[in-house]
């Protein structure tokens, strides 16, 4: 079975060594706190830093000092300050196996108690996936993030075809927009973690949830799994039928570049994160005023045991206070999260970038706000979702994670078969 000593709670299936670390002490005794979080770039990480200035504003003696960094930058800083006991106060991450390291480590504080009232505010869902063992080591701290297909109205308008529901109508999609010169799909390649997008929803709804599960649980030779095996000969099609910009191997995430793509109308759509809708508000304001974008769920496909509205993607990004960090300040940390997350303003201004926050009772404010009809859209999939699968790199042992990476980037390039795939992910599996 799982061979650890914690598990996380069972909707997040995870487990893994954090490599390089060392276990550091708690917090210190010093007598001024000077609190600290690192936050990562654009969409609604700009409403987390205005939160923290207003924050400061109102709480001088617990003020933090704020640090921003890219996404990849950042998931290599974090893991080696956290190692090193140089952890900013409030830790930024995404649960699933990083979390279950930390816990392991004593490298984050339990929070249970502190987070009590926060957490009767929140979708139970998201927040089950900062427990382990059913104490709370992490709390969401921003949007829900459903992985959802975008893709460009007026480029599907030209080439006189309608938005594919399933695996043939994407096929044929495909087909039309390489007649027609149009990249069906941007991929960021670049940054390999899309990637994973197609595998985990290709793997989900071939063979429903139970697939992947089996992996995260470490069950000898998971990664053969006729859904995952499936999944890779159907991403290799895909590649072979030209669906993907063919310079996707140098498309990099970090800069929205897969969604500029389809906002230029070089590519008819891209697999993404709900994120994206924030960023392109911010960055490509002429297309989206032009009410060209859509947003649809990631087709069905037929004969699959899947359930067509399982999701996958991240619940929120999610905070937890670091054991490492002295005792002041742990504690502006834990009355940050107690007193102040998810503030009114700090909803309204999620809400107002595109970003939906894991509350409950959100409908209103959605109707109200100048984009209602996506965020209804990515609130219902989220409430409507009989499964939320973690995205697989954070859902895996963190030891996998890299293998788990470059093997997938070598099944989009075709040097290797998805036979080959399973049999060097079996040979990543944690031993027991």
């Amino acid at each position: 079975m799982w061979g650890r000593k914690a598990r996380l709670s069972t909707a997040v299936l995870a487990a893994g060594s954090l490599l390089g670390l060392s276990a550091c002490g708690g917090g210190g005794d010093a007598e001024t706190a000077e609190p600290d979080a690192w936050v990562l770039n654009g969409g609604v990480w700009t409403v987390v830093e205005e939160d923290f200035e207003a924050w400061n504003e109102e709480n001088p003696e617990q003020s933090f000092t704020v640090e921003s960094f890219a996404n990849d930058i950042y998931k290599d800083r974090i893991r080696t300050a956290v190692g090193s006991g140089e952890a900013p106060t409030l830790i930024v991450g995404w649960t699933g196996g990083g979390l279950l390291e930390y816990v392991e480590g004593d490298y984050v504080t339990d929070i249970t108690e502190e987070t009590a009232e926060l957490r009767e505010r929140l979708i139970d869902s998201v927040v089950a996936n900062g427990e382990v063992d059913g104490t709370t080591y992490a709390v969401p701290m921003n949007n829900v993030q459903p992985v959802m297909m975008y893709y460009n109205q007026e480029v599907f308008d030209e080439a006189g075809i309608e938005v594919p529901t399933d695996w043939d109508e994407l096929l044929e999609a495909v087909e039309v927009f390489q007649d027609q010169g149009v990249h069906p799909f941007s991929l960021a390649g670049g940054s390999l973690w899309p990637m994973l997008m197609w595998a985990s929803y290709l793997t989900d709804r071939i063979g429903g949830p139970e697939a992947f599960e089996a992996v995260v649980a470490g069950e000898p030779e998971a990664w053969s799994h006729p859904a995952i095996i499936e999944a890779m000969e159907r991403i290799q099609e895909l590649v072979d039928a030209g669906a993907f910009d063919p310079g996707f191997a140098s498309v990099v995430a970090d800069n929205n570049e897969d969604a500029h793509l389809v906002a230029d109308g070089l590519s008819a759509m891209v697999l993404q994160g709900s994120w994206v809708y924030s960023r392109l508000l911010e960055e490509s304001p002429d297309f989206m005023e032009s009410g060209n974008l859509g947003v649809t769920t990631f087709p069905s496909v037929p004969g699959g045991a899947g359930d067509p509205e399982s999701i996958v993607g991240n619940p929120a990004n999610f905070w937890s206070v670091s054991a490492n960090a002295t005792q002041e300040e742990q504690q502006a940390g834990i009355d940050y999260l107690s007193e102040w997350l998810f503030n009114d303003d700090y909803v309204d201004g999620m809400l107002a970038t595109g970003n939906i926050p894991p509350l409950t009772g959100l409908e209103d404010k959605i109707a109200e706000t100048e984009d209602p009809e996506f965020l209804d859209f990515a609130y219902g999939m989220v409430q409507d979702a009989p499964n939320f699968q973690l995205s697989w790199d954070q859902a895996v042992d963190p030891s996998q994670e890299r293998a788990l990476l470059e093997n997938l980037g070598q099944v989009f390039e075709g040097s290797i078969t998805p036979e080959e795939f399973a049999q060097n992910m079996n040979a990543t599996q944690p031993s027991d």
